[in-house]
């Protein structure tokens, strides 16, 4: 059986599907789509940056997804269309739902603008910060950042990303806090992030309204295959559930490693990473090694795989 993997916010760079959109018309034509459907030219700043623009959420979002779908489509083209699940980390759901036919690419397309508009004013609203924790198990995790909580702020596992390869997310001093408590358990690294809003935290709530109104505007299918959430790690084969899930993601953690040991255990040997980047290859090989995982994000992987 074979999986899509989609990527989320933090793989985008300057030059993204620039080779894709000069070797294969199909992905062009994708970018123009895009670009057409948010009446800015997001494929320019996606190829000429500047990289603080194209780092800021609310193009980052859908500059990803574009690039996730151009792949897709390309894919679809050269005959390589069989899947039988489907995940994204956080935006990354978002373009599994599109891959799966439950989610229009143009109603994706504005819904993750969206999305990054109301995560960064909630993130100025309510200022906040991420960090990783490297070396510690989950439920070490969880007992710093319950035991980092006070009433001067709040911390939560934002991500759970790989075994021993936690992020969490809250208020400035919960999280210093965090740092600390995880050090002294016995982290090998901490690594705090640069971000605009503590993701994946009760600090999104100031997002939820917005996000509620823009998911209930757009039409949402049931998914042609399941799609895993993040929220439950479990599929999702209705549109409802979809709906309501990806609203619970924004304040509730990305529970990758347990989205990639259900897709393990339900059989799935193969698995597929469209867009940019190569991280969720790197993390589903800290679940099991006994899988076959290809990054297709570039015209050259894409060749060299579906040759």
């Amino acid at each position: 059986m074979v999986a899509l993997l989609f990527p989320g916010q933090g793989s985008q760079f300057v030059g993204m599907g620039r080779d894709l959109a000069d070797r294969f018309p199909v992905a062009r034509a994708t970018f123009e789509e895009a670009d057409a459907t948010l009446g800015l030219a997001l494929s320019r700043l996606m190829w000429e940056g500047p990289e603080a623009d194209l780092t800021a959420t609310s193009n980052a979002q859908p500059a990803i997804l574009a690039h996730s779908v151009a792949v897709l489509r390309v894919l679809r083209e050269r005959n390589a269309d069989t899947f039988d699940y489907a995940a994204g980390h956080s935006l990354g759901e978002f373009s599994a739902y599109v891959a799966a036919g439950s989610l229009a690419f143009d109603d994706a397309l504005r819904t993750v603008r969206r999305r990054g508009e109301l995560m960064l004013a909630a993130g100025q609203a309510r200022p906040g910060t991420m960090a990783a924790l490297l070396g510690l198990e989950d439920a070490v995790v969880d007992r710093v950042c319950r035991d980092a909580s006070a009433a001067d702020g709040v911390v939560v596992p934002a991500n759970y990303n790989a075994p021993a390869q936690v992020v969490i997310s809250g208020d400035v001093a919960a999280v210093e806090r965090a740092l600390e408590l995880a050090r002294q358990a016995g982290a090998r690294k901490v690594i705090p992030l640069k971000v605009s809003g503590a993701f994946h935290s009760p600090l999104m709530e100031g997002a939820v309204p917005g996000l509620r109104d823009q998911l209930e505007a757009v039409v949402l299918q049931a998914p042609a295959f399941p799609v895993v959430s993040n929220v439950t790690a479990e599929p999702v084969r209705d549109a409802e559930s979809a709906r309501q899930l990806l609203l619970r993601q924004l304040t509730s953690p990305v529970r990758w490693t347990d989205s990639m040991r259900m897709l393990v255990g339900a059989g799935v040997d193969r698995f597929l990473e469209p867009g940019p980047g190569t991280v969720l290859a790197g993390l589903l090989k800290r679940v099991s090694r006994d899988v076959d995982t290809r990054s297709l994000g570039t015209a050259a992987e894409i060749e060299a795989w579906t040759v």
